[in-house]
């Protein structure tokens, strides 16, 4: 068994937080620097109060800090969480990697039953 060493419901929270194109789309944002509500809903055909939804699933996950000016709130990536997350692929990617290249060496090796070159010639 491998242990990944990974707090599964941090990662779990990643994961969902990742799988909606729209916080794709605003963690993408978020990376060129940080953002208010405004401009992060800007290129979406949504209301406010979705795009806020969006923006505290990303911060319940981690992905997100938000900082309240008056009454602007600031938003800024925080990339702990998809570093967790990579680890956890590659650690993944290792592990099947591993036990993929053992199942095509096992295949590759001639089957004893077929294998035609131990019966004596004639």
């Amino acid at each position: 068994m491998v242990n990944f060493m990974v707090n599964y419901s941090s990662l779990d929270r990643t994961f969902a937080a990742l799988a909606d194109p729209t916080r794709r789309a605003i963690l993408s944002r978020l990376a060129l620097g940080e953002a208010n509500v405004g401009e992060l809903a800007e290129p979406f055909s949504i209301s406010l109060p979705a795009i806020s939804k969006h923006l505290r699933v990303l911060e319940d996950a981690g992905l997100l800090v938000r900082r309240k000016e008056g009454r602007t709130h600031h938003c800024q990536l925080r990339a702990d969480p998809l570093g967790d997350a990579a680890d956890w692929i590659e650690e993944a990617r290792r592990f099947w990697g591993d036990r993929l290249d053992a199942l095509a060496e096992f295949l590759e090796q001639p089957d004893p039953k077929t294998d035609n070159s131990k019966e004596p010639k004639k």
